[in-house]
């Protein structure tokens, strides 16, 4: 007989993704779903909810159930959020090459030259170069004896 469930996870008309628990310390339960990202339903004692579930909710459910077993507990989850059961949701290889073409431009933005800094400077031979001329006099330094004896 498999162990009872310490966590069981599901979807909520209302919450959206949620966490029930049941079998462990409420202050442990709390602890470890604070950390993946699910808040306490105020209303219902032991049960919690995903924060932002339209941002990704699923996927982050699917881990939270991942990490929890990891750590050893027990838990039951629905079909489509367990991931030993289904398979994950599919990404978007869309996406997956936006994103590579936007890192290939940020590269090739990096590697030339910035249209703000104006022309690329060129290095010119030695004789188009104007070099001042050597001065023909020698700078003279007087060097004035006061009276005291002591310097400054």
């Amino acid at each position: 007989m498999p162990p009872a469930p310490y966590f069981a996870f599901g979807t909520h008309p209302e919450h959206g993704f949620v966490a029930t628990t049941a079998n462990v310390p409420t202050h442990l339960a709390h602890w470890y779903l604070v950390r993946e990202q699910f808040v306490p339903v105020l209303a219902t004692p032991g049960l919690y909810r995903l924060t932002n579930p339209d941002q990704d909710g699923m996927r982050r459910t699917r881990q939270a159930v991942h990490d929890l077993r990891r750590h050893g507990y027990a838990v039951q989850a629905d079909y489509s959020l367990d991931p030993a059961l289904t398979p994950g949701p599919p990404h978007n290889p869309i996406a997956v090459h936006e994103h590579a073409e936007r890192r290939s431009r940020i590269a090739r933005a990096a590697a030339g030259r910035s249209p703000q800094r104006g022309p690329a400077l060129t290095t010119s031979p030695p004789s188009a170069r104007p070099i001042p001329a050597r001065p023909t006099y020698a700078p003279t330094v007087h060097l004035t004896a006061t009276a005291t004896g002591r310097s400054r």
